[in-house]
Protein backbone atom coordinates (compact mmCIF):
# COMPACT_ATOMS: atom_id res chain seq x y z
CA UNK A 1 0.00 0.00 0.00
CA UNK A 2 1.45 3.50 -0.60
CA UNK A 3 1.62 5.99 1.91
CA UNK A 4 0.53 9.47 0.52
CA UNK A 5 2.66 12.26 2.56
CA UNK A 6 0.42 14.66 1.24
CA UNK A 7 -2.34 15.81 -1.42
CA UNK A 8 -3.68 19.13 -3.45
CA UNK A 9 -2.61 21.69 -5.09
CA UNK A 10 -1.35 23.79 -2.17
CA UNK A 11 1.76 21.16 -1.55
CA UNK A 12 4.80 22.60 -1.42
CA UNK A 13 7.98 21.06 -2.61
CA UNK A 14 8.86 18.44 -5.15
CA UNK A 15 5.97 16.13 -5.52
CA UNK A 16 4.82 13.28 -7.43
CA UNK A 17 1.52 12.80 -9.53
CA UNK A 18 0.45 9.47 -8.95
CA UNK A 19 -1.99 8.30 -11.73
CA UNK A 20 -4.98 6.13 -11.78
CA UNK A 21 -5.60 3.60 -13.13
CA UNK A 22 -2.26 2.36 -13.75
CA UNK A 23 -1.03 -1.01 -13.30
CA UNK A 24 -2.68 -4.56 -13.68
CA UNK A 25 -5.50 -5.02 -16.12
CA UNK A 26 -8.26 -7.42 -15.25
CA UNK A 27 -6.55 -9.85 -18.66
CA UNK A 28 -3.14 -9.54 -16.68
CA UNK A 29 -4.67 -10.79 -13.23
CA UNK A 30 -6.57 -13.59 -15.01
CA UNK A 31 -3.35 -14.99 -16.38
CA UNK A 32 -1.18 -14.39 -13.59
CA UNK A 33 -4.04 -16.16 -11.19
CA UNK A 34 -3.85 -19.20 -14.05
CA UNK A 35 -0.40 -20.11 -13.22
CA UNK A 36 -0.77 -19.86 -9.65
CA UNK A 37 -3.37 -21.45 -9.21
CA UNK A 38 -2.42 -24.10 -11.68
CA UNK A 39 0.91 -24.37 -9.75
CA UNK A 40 -1.15 -24.87 -6.95
CA UNK A 41 -3.16 -27.20 -7.82
CA UNK A 42 -1.10 -29.69 -10.04
CA UNK A 43 2.07 -28.43 -8.98
CA UNK A 44 5.27 -27.79 -10.65
CA UNK A 45 6.56 -28.16 -13.52
CA UNK A 46 3.58 -26.14 -15.05
CA UNK A 47 4.45 -24.92 -18.65
CA UNK A 48 3.60 -21.52 -20.13
CA UNK A 49 4.07 -20.46 -23.93
CA UNK A 50 5.61 -17.16 -23.66
CA UNK A 51 5.99 -14.60 -21.52
CA UNK A 52 2.67 -15.25 -19.54
CA UNK A 53 2.84 -10.97 -19.57
CA UNK A 54 5.04 -8.93 -20.77
CA UNK A 55 7.00 -8.47 -17.77
CA UNK A 56 10.32 -8.96 -16.24
CA UNK A 57 9.34 -9.28 -12.62
CA UNK A 58 6.09 -10.93 -13.21
CA UNK A 59 7.91 -13.94 -15.42
CA UNK A 60 10.58 -13.85 -12.69
CA UNK A 61 8.52 -14.59 -9.63
CA UNK A 62 6.49 -17.58 -11.47
CA UNK A 63 9.39 -19.28 -12.49
CA UNK A 64 10.42 -19.01 -9.37
CA UNK A 65 7.15 -20.86 -7.54
CA UNK A 66 7.86 -23.58 -10.58
CA UNK A 67 6.61 -22.06 -14.03
CA UNK A 68 8.61 -23.28 -16.95
CA UNK A 69 8.84 -20.68 -19.90
CA UNK A 70 9.11 -21.94 -23.21
CA UNK A 71 8.96 -20.13 -26.66
CA UNK A 72 7.70 -23.23 -28.18
CA UNK A 73 5.52 -26.24 -27.73
CA UNK A 74 8.18 -28.15 -28.68
CA UNK A 75 9.91 -28.04 -25.62
CA UNK A 76 6.90 -28.87 -23.65
CA UNK A 77 7.27 -32.82 -22.98
CA UNK A 78 4.81 -35.08 -24.35
CA UNK A 79 1.55 -34.94 -22.13
CA UNK A 80 2.40 -31.84 -20.28
CA UNK A 81 0.24 -29.57 -18.88
CA UNK A 82 0.54 -26.05 -21.03
CA UNK A 83 -0.61 -22.64 -20.67
CA UNK A 84 -1.25 -20.53 -23.63
CA UNK A 85 -0.19 -16.68 -22.42
CA UNK A 86 -2.46 -13.70 -22.15
CA UNK A 87 -1.35 -12.70 -25.56
CA UNK A 88 -3.57 -15.44 -27.08
CA UNK A 89 -1.83 -17.98 -29.82
CA UNK A 90 -3.09 -19.22 -33.43
CA UNK A 91 -5.09 -22.10 -34.51
CA UNK A 92 -1.53 -23.74 -35.96
CA UNK A 93 -0.46 -23.73 -32.23
CA UNK A 94 -3.30 -25.15 -30.91
CA UNK A 95 -3.21 -27.52 -33.26
CA UNK A 96 0.05 -29.01 -32.44
CA UNK A 97 -0.82 -28.63 -28.82
CA UNK A 98 -3.66 -31.36 -29.51
CA UNK A 99 -0.75 -33.59 -31.78
CA UNK A 100 1.96 -33.41 -28.67
CA UNK A 101 -1.42 -34.75 -26.53
CA UNK A 102 -0.37 -31.48 -23.99
CA UNK A 103 -3.01 -30.63 -21.17
CA UNK A 104 -4.04 -27.08 -22.20
CA UNK A 105 -4.83 -24.26 -19.66
CA UNK A 106 -5.74 -21.25 -21.69
CA UNK A 107 -5.12 -17.80 -20.58
CA UNK A 108 -5.65 -15.52 -23.46
CA UNK A 109 -7.14 -12.65 -22.73
CA UNK A 110 -11.01 -12.44 -23.29
CA UNK A 111 -10.46 -9.37 -25.04
CA UNK A 112 -7.75 -10.60 -27.35
CA UNK A 113 -9.85 -13.81 -27.83
CA UNK A 114 -12.74 -11.10 -29.27
CA UNK A 115 -10.35 -9.70 -32.30
CA UNK A 116 -9.98 -13.04 -33.35
CA UNK A 117 -13.54 -14.47 -33.32
CA UNK A 118 -13.75 -11.20 -35.45
CA UNK A 119 -11.14 -12.56 -37.66
CA UNK A 120 -12.67 -15.59 -38.12
CA UNK A 121 -16.40 -14.11 -38.63
CA UNK A 122 -14.95 -11.88 -41.39
CA UNK A 123 -12.81 -14.16 -43.09
CA UNK A 124 -15.80 -16.88 -43.02
CA UNK A 125 -17.30 -14.00 -45.54
CA UNK A 126 -14.48 -13.71 -47.61
CA UNK A 127 -13.10 -10.33 -46.30
CA UNK A 128 -9.89 -9.08 -46.47
CA UNK A 129 -8.79 -8.41 -43.04
CA UNK A 130 -6.66 -5.36 -42.54
CA UNK A 131 -5.00 -5.82 -38.68
CA UNK A 132 -3.27 -2.35 -37.65
CA UNK A 133 -0.53 -3.23 -35.03
CA UNK A 134 2.94 -3.93 -34.33
CA UNK A 135 4.84 -6.38 -36.36
CA UNK A 136 6.28 -9.79 -34.36
CA UNK A 137 4.04 -8.79 -31.29
CA UNK A 138 2.66 -12.11 -29.95
CA UNK A 139 -0.85 -10.74 -29.85
CA UNK A 140 -0.14 -9.75 -33.25
CA UNK A 141 0.77 -13.00 -34.27
CA UNK A 142 -2.00 -15.14 -33.02
CA UNK A 143 -4.65 -13.00 -34.86
CA UNK A 144 -3.06 -13.42 -38.29
CA UNK A 145 -3.08 -17.14 -37.49
CA UNK A 146 -6.52 -17.42 -37.28
CA UNK A 147 -7.44 -16.29 -41.16
CA UNK A 148 -3.90 -16.08 -42.78
CA UNK A 149 -4.60 -16.10 -46.27
CA UNK A 150 -7.81 -13.38 -45.23
CA UNK A 151 -5.23 -10.72 -43.89
CA UNK A 152 -2.87 -8.06 -43.89
CA UNK A 153 -0.86 -6.31 -41.43
CA UNK A 154 -0.82 -2.43 -41.49
CA UNK A 155 1.58 -0.40 -39.47
CA UNK A 156 1.59 3.07 -40.62
CA UNK A 157 -0.49 5.71 -42.61
CA UNK A 158 2.00 4.98 -45.39
CA UNK A 159 1.42 1.15 -45.14
CA UNK A 160 -2.46 1.69 -46.17
CA UNK A 161 -0.85 3.72 -49.21
CA UNK A 162 0.15 0.59 -50.05
CA UNK A 163 -2.13 -1.76 -49.58
CA UNK A 164 -4.48 -3.58 -51.85
CA UNK A 165 -7.34 -5.36 -51.50
CA UNK A 166 -9.35 -7.80 -54.28
CA UNK A 167 -12.76 -6.68 -53.19
CA UNK A 168 -12.57 -2.91 -52.08
CA UNK A 169 -16.12 -3.90 -51.20
CA UNK A 170 -15.67 -6.61 -48.59
CA UNK A 171 -13.09 -5.13 -47.05
CA UNK A 172 -12.38 -4.59 -42.72
CA UNK A 173 -9.98 -3.43 -40.06
CA UNK A 174 -9.40 -5.18 -36.50
CA UNK A 175 -6.79 -3.62 -34.07
CA UNK A 176 -4.47 -5.10 -31.93
CA UNK A 177 -5.45 -4.15 -28.51
CA UNK A 178 -2.24 -2.75 -27.08
CA UNK A 179 -2.05 0.15 -29.65
CA UNK A 180 -2.05 4.26 -29.51
CA UNK A 181 -5.45 5.29 -29.57
CA UNK A 182 -4.31 8.14 -31.91
CA UNK A 183 -2.10 6.28 -34.03
CA UNK A 184 -4.95 3.72 -34.62
CA UNK A 185 -7.43 6.68 -34.81
CA UNK A 186 -4.96 8.29 -38.27
CA UNK A 187 -4.98 4.92 -39.36
CA UNK A 188 -8.65 4.05 -39.19
CA UNK A 189 -8.85 7.58 -40.88
CA UNK A 190 -6.75 6.74 -43.56
CA UNK A 191 -8.42 2.96 -44.87
CA UNK A 192 -11.95 4.95 -44.72
CA UNK A 193 -10.42 7.74 -47.11
CA UNK A 194 -8.90 5.17 -49.30
CA UNK A 195 -11.58 2.16 -49.42
CA UNK A 196 -14.73 3.82 -48.39
CA UNK A 197 -16.86 0.74 -47.74
CA UNK A 198 -14.45 -0.75 -45.14
CA UNK A 199 -16.28 -2.08 -42.24
CA UNK A 200 -14.92 -2.27 -38.38
CA UNK A 201 -15.84 -4.41 -35.12
CA UNK A 202 -18.88 -3.71 -33.30
CA UNK A 203 -16.98 -2.18 -30.91
CA UNK A 204 -13.15 -0.97 -30.88
CA UNK A 205 -10.77 -3.68 -30.37
CA UNK A 206 -8.09 -1.30 -28.15
CA UNK A 207 -9.24 -2.55 -24.89
CA UNK A 208 -10.41 -0.50 -21.81
CA UNK A 209 -7.06 -0.19 -19.76
CA UNK A 210 -5.13 0.71 -22.75
CA UNK A 211 -7.38 3.34 -22.91
CA UNK A 212 -7.95 4.65 -19.41
CA UNK A 213 -4.07 4.33 -18.94
CA UNK A 214 -3.70 6.65 -21.63
CA UNK A 215 -6.30 8.85 -20.79
CA UNK A 216 -4.91 9.20 -17.74
CA UNK A 217 -1.59 10.14 -19.29
CA UNK A 218 -3.59 13.02 -21.93
CA UNK A 219 -4.84 14.39 -18.49
CA UNK A 220 -1.93 14.93 -16.32
CA UNK A 221 0.95 15.72 -18.92
CA UNK A 222 0.21 19.45 -18.90
CA UNK A 223 0.22 19.51 -15.22
CA UNK A 224 4.11 17.81 -14.63
CA UNK A 225 7.71 17.87 -16.24
CA UNK A 226 8.92 14.22 -16.77
CA UNK A 227 6.50 11.12 -16.64
CA UNK A 228 7.83 8.07 -15.21
CA UNK A 229 6.08 4.41 -16.43
CA UNK A 230 7.07 1.32 -14.72
CA UNK A 231 6.81 -1.39 -17.44
CA UNK A 232 9.07 -3.82 -19.55
CA UNK A 233 10.23 -2.55 -22.55
CA UNK A 234 8.33 -5.39 -24.55
CA UNK A 235 5.30 -4.09 -23.17
CA UNK A 236 3.09 -2.66 -26.11
CA UNK A 237 0.98 -0.81 -23.77
CA UNK A 238 3.81 0.79 -21.86
CA UNK A 239 5.78 1.96 -25.18
CA UNK A 240 2.27 3.83 -25.90
CA UNK A 241 2.36 5.91 -23.00
CA UNK A 242 5.54 6.99 -22.87
CA UNK A 243 4.77 8.02 -26.95
CA UNK A 244 1.52 9.43 -25.50
CA UNK A 245 3.45 11.61 -23.37
CA UNK A 246 6.34 12.54 -25.79
CA UNK A 247 3.94 13.56 -28.25
CA UNK A 248 2.36 16.15 -25.86
CA UNK A 249 5.73 17.26 -25.01
CA UNK A 250 6.73 16.27 -22.01
CA UNK A 251 9.43 13.44 -21.66
CA UNK A 252 8.64 10.44 -20.61
CA UNK A 253 10.64 7.41 -19.70
CA UNK A 254 9.89 3.49 -19.66
CA UNK A 255 11.97 1.04 -17.20
CA UNK A 256 11.36 -2.23 -15.53
CA UNK A 257 12.37 -0.89 -11.40
CA UNK A 258 13.16 2.02 -9.65
CA UNK A 259 16.65 0.99 -9.93
CA UNK A 260 17.01 1.77 -13.35
CA UNK A 261 16.04 5.28 -12.80
CA UNK A 262 18.50 7.69 -14.14
CA UNK A 263 19.32 11.23 -11.96
CA UNK A 264 19.73 12.99 -15.17
CA UNK A 265 15.80 12.48 -15.78
CA UNK A 266 14.96 14.23 -12.89
CA UNK A 267 17.31 17.17 -13.29
CA UNK A 268 14.63 20.53 -12.75
CA UNK A 269 12.10 18.61 -11.95
CA UNK A 270 9.72 19.45 -8.94
CA UNK A 271 6.62 17.71 -10.50
CA UNK A 272 6.67 14.25 -11.72
CA UNK A 273 3.98 12.08 -12.99
CA UNK A 274 4.34 8.50 -11.78
CA UNK A 275 1.91 5.57 -13.96
CA UNK A 276 2.38 2.09 -14.85
CA UNK A 277 2.12 -0.45 -17.52
CA UNK A 278 -1.28 -3.11 -17.64
CA UNK A 279 1.53 -5.83 -16.64
CA UNK A 280 3.30 -4.19 -13.69
CA UNK A 281 2.85 -4.97 -10.34
CA UNK A 282 1.97 -2.39 -7.89
CA UNK A 283 4.64 -3.49 -5.31
CA UNK A 284 7.12 -1.85 -8.59
CA UNK A 285 5.39 1.42 -8.54
CA UNK A 286 5.76 1.33 -3.86
CA UNK A 287 9.79 0.74 -4.79
CA UNK A 288 9.58 3.78 -6.80
CA UNK A 289 7.63 5.98 -4.88
CA UNK A 290 9.90 5.27 -1.94
CA UNK A 291 13.01 5.27 -4.21
CA UNK A 292 11.62 9.06 -5.65
CA UNK A 293 11.51 10.27 -2.08
CA UNK A 294 14.83 8.94 -0.47
CA UNK A 295 16.70 9.43 -3.26
CA UNK A 296 15.37 12.41 -5.11
CA UNK A 297 13.45 14.78 -2.73
CA UNK A 298 10.14 13.99 -3.58
CA UNK A 299 8.28 14.70 -0.59
CA UNK A 300 4.57 15.01 -1.70
CA UNK A 301 2.22 12.24 -3.24
CA UNK A 302 -0.48 13.34 -4.97
CA UNK A 303 -3.26 10.43 -6.26
CA UNK A 304 -4.78 11.64 -9.51
CA UNK A 305 -7.46 9.58 -10.55
CA UNK A 306 -9.04 10.01 -13.81
CA UNK A 307 -11.42 7.07 -14.11
CA UNK A 308 -12.52 4.24 -11.90
CA UNK A 309 -12.10 0.52 -12.83
CA UNK A 310 -13.78 -2.43 -11.90
CA UNK A 311 -13.62 -4.96 -14.49
CA UNK A 312 -13.36 -8.71 -13.80
CA UNK A 313 -12.41 -11.62 -15.59
CA UNK A 314 -14.14 -15.44 -14.85
CA UNK A 315 -10.98 -18.20 -14.92
CA UNK A 316 -10.81 -20.73 -17.19
CA UNK A 317 -13.71 -23.79 -17.36
CA UNK A 318 -11.11 -26.21 -15.17
CA UNK A 319 -9.54 -23.88 -12.83
CA UNK A 320 -12.53 -22.03 -11.93
CA UNK A 321 -13.53 -24.34 -8.87
CA UNK A 322 -10.66 -23.65 -7.24
CA UNK A 323 -10.57 -19.96 -7.05
CA UNK A 324 -10.78 -19.85 -3.62
CA UNK A 325 -7.29 -21.29 -3.21
CA UNK A 326 -5.72 -17.75 -4.67
CA UNK A 327 -6.56 -16.70 -0.47
CA UNK A 328 -4.03 -18.99 0.59
CA UNK A 329 -1.50 -18.50 -2.32
CA UNK A 330 1.32 -16.78 -1.57
CA UNK A 331 1.92 -13.06 -3.64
Amino acid sequence: MLSVSGAGEGCTGKRILLLTPRGFCAGVVRAIDVVRIALDVYGAPIYVRKEIVHNRHVVDELRGAGAVFVEELSEVPLGARVIFSAHGVSPAVRREAVDRALKVIDATCPLVTKVHLEAMRFARKGFTIVLIGHKDHDEVIGTLGEAPEFSVLVETEEDVARLDAPDPSRICYLTQTTLSLDETRGIIAALKERFPFIQGPPAQDICYATENRQLAVKAIAPRCQALLVVGSQNSSNSRRLVEVCENMGVPAYLFDDASEVQPVWLEGVTTVAVTAGASAPENLVSDLIESLRIRHGFTTVEPVEVKEEDVRFSLPGELAPHASRLTAISV
